[in-house]
């Protein structure tokens, strides 16, 4: 060793020791002395990689904590459909599910006026669409008919009171859709069948031109859930493809295709559609199952649906508001839902239903 460097010893050696590895007959470490760990089994391991995990195209989140917040709109009549045959009691002639019969909604201000009137299947009278400041067509099975005739005058209804210059919006669900397109393209063959009963889908969007639209509620990372994760429920047999939705003049003329959704086997229909001109929007898919159906294990109550069907209600909800209708609170009082009771017995596609004599 070079005696000029003598100092350099000292430090060399318990640097040494510091570093070697412990010996199989002592682990322990001298008094004053830290062992650094070595890699190795009895060492620091190195960290795992993590395996990136492979969401599938569509998926389903389910959560038993999701709200059952109430959604409804400001004052809006509901076209009732005729009693399906296994619904009670038998002397009933119309019913609705009661997931779109709530009179109340948490979301508004307690200074609104929040009223529903069944529109049932009678031809409705002047009287009662004068009380309402909108109109919701359900869900249902009927396409023909006294019921249909009805939604064809509820429906020219709305486009009069329009093209008057007085607000009045339509929201048309599953069968409303399928019957206002009937009604639009004069055609009652328009539909084509589609494999889509009991099934949670995505929301594809065409074009990401939102303006006026009830995605212009929605943030961008709700667009994106809602186009990869199954967030709505469908539940039919019929729709419309896009291309004979455009190829018919009536129809592309009067809608704007806003989403598509794929079917189980993959055949894509129109899923949500805007008129270009009047206040009226229209779901293959229905929005009112994520907060309100609960017996079905498919339908997604996750968070995120739940936003999608709040954002839905809040849309009807304002294009209501802006209806200038305000009716004497007495004359709405005869024609409210609060004047029927809900039934819940062996029902096959809802939990809950009002049934109208």
């Amino acid at each position: 060793m070079d005696s000029r460097c003598p100092n350099l010893l000292l430090p060399l050696l318990f640097l040494a020791a510091a570093l070697a590895p412990p010996s199989s007959e002592a682990t322990a470490a001298p008094a004053g002395v830290i062992r650094l760990r070595t890699s190795g089994k009895r060492g620091l391991q190195p960290a795992p990689r993590r395996r990136r995990r492979r969401t599938p195209p569509c998926t389903t989140a389910l959560s038993s904590a999701s709200s059952r917040t109430r959604v409804t709109a400001r004052a809006a009549g509901s076209a009732t459909p005729p009693r399906p045959p296994t619904s009670p009691p038998p002397t009933s002639s119309s019913s609705r599910p009661a997931a779109r019969a709530s009179s109340r909604s948490s979301t508004m201000s307690p200074r609104s006026s929040c009223s529903r009137c069944a529109l049932r299947t009678s031809p409705p009278p002047p009287l009662k669409l004068s009380l309402v400041n909108g109109v919701l067509f359900t869900g249902g099975s009927a396409k023909q008919g006294l019921y249909f005739e009805t939604i064809k005058k509820v429906f020219q209804y709305v486009l009069d009171k329009n093209d008057a210059g007085e607000q009045f919006p339509l929201f048309a669900q599953c069968l409303g859709f399928e019957l206002v397109s009937m009604i639009v393209s004069k055609d009652n063959n328009i539909l084509e069948k589609f494999d889509a009963l009991n099934q949670a889908s995505t929301l594809q969007f065409p074009s990401y031109d939102f303006e006026g639209s009830v995605f212009q509620r929605f943030d961008p990372d709700l667009i994106k859930k809602v186009s990869t994760s199954c967030l709505v429920m469908q539940q039919h047999r019929y729709g419309i493809s896009p291309r004979r939705l455009q190829e018919k003049d009536a129809l592309s003329s009067f809608f704007k295709i806003l989403t598509t959704s794929p079917d189980e086997n993959g055949k894509v229909y129109v899923s949500t559609v805007q008129a270009h001109k009047y206040p009226i929007t229209c779901t293959q898919w229905h929005p009112e199952k994520a907060i309100f159906e609960w017996r079905n294990p498919v339908i997604p109550h996750s968070k995120d649906a739940v936003q999608v069907t709040q954002h839905f209600a809040n849309h009807f909800i304002s294009q209501a508001r802006k209806s200038p209708n305000r009716p004497p609170a007495d004359k709405v009082l005869d024609y409210l839902i609060y004047n029927y009771s809900p039934t819940g017995k062996k029902l096959k596609s809802f939990e809950e239903v009002y049934v109208f004599s």
